[in-house]
């Protein structure tokens, strides 16, 4: 049976920037799961399956409906054994954990003031009020003004990243030798600013940004179905 797996879009139906929903699309990749999407905009999200969740990812399979990338995860480690393991057991999940609030943490503020202008070209007219509205309000000062930020803080963030760094120069995957849904995780807020915005928010020398080009090309290019922004 396939998952319906529900995805924030902008404007152009092809273009899912979300961490969240990338989070979940690799995790079901990883368990080899058939899923189709459902393109969703932001001002859509309140009638999903009935209003079910205030944000996305959400998916239905079959009768069962499940929300938040974790909790997706979880539910598909469970609902699934018999594929690959996104976590590698009960210390994997932990681990996970850990890395989530990390990333969202340490990455995401700042993906959010080098993006968020881009983010917000990315809507339609309707939904571009929505997202100036809210995210001004919740900044307190201009998306142009928050962006304004974001040079002075680049050097700063690049070596926010260094225990990403250094362990990967021990291993090709946070997961180890293969990635766990962990990956995806620190993926998925790259990938985010990668479909978001063309600041370039690391060298290519870096070796973060060669671990996330491995991630690009898991399940055959999944990353790379959505273009980077030009």
């Amino acid at each position: 049976m396939t998952i319906l797996v529900y995805e924030l879009v902008g404007r152009d139906e092809g273009r899912p920037f979300s961490p969240h929903c990338w989070k979940a699309t690799m995790a079901l990749a990883h368990k080899g799961l058939e899923m189709s999407t459902a393109p969703t905009r932001f001002l859509e999200v309140p009638a999903v399956e009935g209003g079910v969740s205030k944000t996305v990812p959400v998916i239905r399979d079959g009768d069962k409906v499940v929300t938040d990338s974790f909790a997706i995860a979880l539910y598909l480690e469970e609902a699934y054994p018999d594929r690959p393991s996104l976590f590698g057991g009960e210390g994997g999940k932990a681990m996970a954990r850990f890395i989530e609030r990390w990333s969202q943490s340490t990455i995401h503020p700042y993906v959010t003031t080098a993006a968020l202008v881009d983010l917000h070209a990315m809507q339609d007219e309707q939904n571009g009020s929505y997202f100036r509205q809210s995210r001004e309000q919740r900044f307190g000062k201009r998306l142009e003004d928050v962006v304004a930020t974001r040079d002075a803080g680049l050097a700063t963030f690049r070596a926010a990243l260094e225990p990403l760094r250094s362990m990967l120069s021990y291993q090709p995957f946070i997961g180890g030798a293969s990635p766990l849904f962990a990956d995806y995780i620190v993926f998925g807020a790259l990938q985010w600013a990668r479909i978001a915005s063309p600041y370039k928010l690391l060298e290519d020398s870096d070796v973060v940004a060669q671990w996330f080009t491995r991630c690009l090309d898991l399940h055959g290019g999944l990353g790379r179905k959505v273009a980077a922004a030009a």
